[in-house]
């Protein structure tokens, strides 16, 4: 009975040492208490509908969620086969799932210290022993042949939680690679929408240029007419000539830019350049997206990846206080071997040559030059600058949101303003060009309204492209909607959890 007592009083003890951890208890930090991202008033709800007839107009939706494949709003079939081949071929995403992979097997090799660590060990040992080392030195040498077998059993008692807390890091760690991931898929398909529209701007650019050296060749045509006819001089060849020459030394600069972004795609897709074919964008192929999200801003902070990734880091820093923390308190073994030994191995597992052993050890660290000491307070200031970083991170993810939905406002504005300017520049231009025939007008006007007509032209293209990419980055500083994919591993596992 009494054994009994001591045995349910020694398991109590070891429940009551093993439910403790020290070191202070991670807690997600609380969102900031904010009404919106702008100051109230700042961003209408309804960005208007430009003055050119293939726009519409853009309108918030407070609290719509976002959808895991939010580049397919943009209705081309093309984008979003090219992003699924670079989902598919990129190398950053595929070393992101290896970090990952590797946290969470570390994290479950880890776990295994909440057990005992049991071996076996078989040896042969053939040994000459004097009769003195037996007290006996009037008989001659012993040679004999000793067996062993034994299974030895190691525990160390996490008493204070320290393994624990270790483990709790490790989980956070793991925590913060699934995080990296999703911010990885996030700005590859961000950056492959974006690139997709600077392409289809790049070509609208070409085009527009093009149409609009081809108008100067027909000038010219013109001028040269009316110079043979005595109504036009050499020096209006000559000035047509050079604002035709202009136009034209434009167009090898765009179409180096459109060929590295070609390249740039080919990047993203895990392509090399030589062997890229993907398709070539243009803005008609793309369809603005009409209802545009605005996600709460309590909830905003568990959308961005970066904030999820920021706070597993967080968390990682205050468990290894507690790992610190464990180091300076009594560590607590336990060990145990059971066996036999004998000089015939077939005797080794008879109940005469059995062996065995119990031990329990404690060692407290007294002095170690203040070693502990100071990795416990610089423990404490990690976790310090875990959380400045943490709460640089969210303001960060609010300016972001906040930047873009300004941009999101003048854009709608400077496309109408642009669309505006193009229709009254080429009215202006046609009116001259008809005035200038009929000898109504100088050369000097239709030389103005030509160049006021391209830079009108190719700032409008300027101006749909930018809309068209401030739009997916709202969609990407809002977080992407990686919560409503499941073509990423969730396999994260749940440092919180007791074993």
């Amino acid at each position: 009975m009494i054994r009994h007592n001591y045995i349910a009083c020694g398991a109590a003890l070891a429940c009551v040492l093993t439910a403790c951890a020290v070191g202070p208890n991670f807690k997600t930090p609380v969102a900031p208490k904010t009404a919106g991202f702008t100051p109230r008033g700042e961003i209408p709800a309804q960005l208007e509908a430009a003055a050119s007839p293939d726009t519409q107009a853009q309108h918030f939706v407070d609290g719509l969620d976002i959808q895991g494949q939010w580049w397919t709003l943009f209705q081309s079939p093309a984008l979003n086969a090219l992003i699924e081949r670079a989902l598919s071929n990129s190398p950053t995403l595929e070393a992101a799932t290896a970090a990952l992979r590797q946290a969470n097997e570390t994290l479950a090799a880890e776990r295994g210290s909440f057990f005992p660590s049991v071996s076996a060990a078989a040896g042969v040992q053939r040994q000459k022993v004097p009769g003195a080392a037996l007290g006996a030195p009037q008989i001659p040498s012993v040679i004999y042949t000793l067996n062993s077998a034994t299974l030895n059993v190691s525990y160390t008692l996490d008493a204070f939680g320290g393994i624990r807390r270790q483990v709790e890091s490790l989980g956070a760690q793991a925590e913060y690679e699934r995080y990296a991931l999703e911010a990885a898929y996030l700005s590859l398909t961000a950056n492959l929408v974006t690139a997709a529209i600077t392409e289809a701007s790049l070509r609208a650019q070409l085009a527009a240029t093009q149409d609009i050296a081809d108008s100067q060749r027909t000038q010219l045509d013109i001028t040269q007419r009316r110079f043979h006819a005595g109504g036009a001089s050499r020096a209006d060849i000559l000035q047509q000539q050079a604002v035709l020459q202009s136009t034209l030394a434009t167009l090898p600069a765009l179409r180096t830019q459109l060929a590295q972004q070609r390249n740039l795609l080919a990047a993203y897709a895990g392509a090399l350049p030589a062997d890229y074919a993907g398709p070539e964008f243009t803005l008609d192929t793309l369809t603005l997206p009409v209802e545009l999200p605005l996600s709460v801003p309590s909830k905003f902070v568990e959308q961005r990846p970066d904030v999820r990734e920021y706070s597993a880091l967080l968390h990682e820093a205050t468990a290894q206080i507690g790992v610190a923390t464990a180091n300076m308190l009594p560590q607590i073994t336990l060990s145990g071997s059971y066996g036999g030994e004998a000089t015939s191995f077939s005797n080794v597992f008879s109940p005469a040559s059995v062996v065995w052993s119990l031990a329990a050890s404690a060692t407290q660290p007294i002095f170690k030059g203040g070693q502990l000491l100071h990795q416990r307070r610089a423990a404490v200031a990690a976790a310090q600058q875990a959380a400045a970083n943490y709460r640089a991170t969210v303001i960060t993810a609010f300016q972001n949101v906040s930047d873009t939905l300004y941009a999101l406002k003048g854009d709608a504005e400077a496309l109408d303003a642009q669309a505006l300017a193009e229709q009254t520049a080429a009215q202006s231009l046609n009116l001259v060009q008809v005035q200038y025939k009929s000898g109504a007008a100088s050369y000097l006007q239709v030389l103005s309204a030509e160049q006021t007509y391209q830079s009108a032209a190719v700032a409008l293209v300027k101006a749909k492209a930018q809309r068209y990419a401030d739009t997916a980055a709202l969609f990407q500083a809002l977080g992407g909607g990686w919560w409503n994919r499941n073509d990423v591993a969730r396999n994260t596992i749940d440092s919180r959890k007791e074993p």
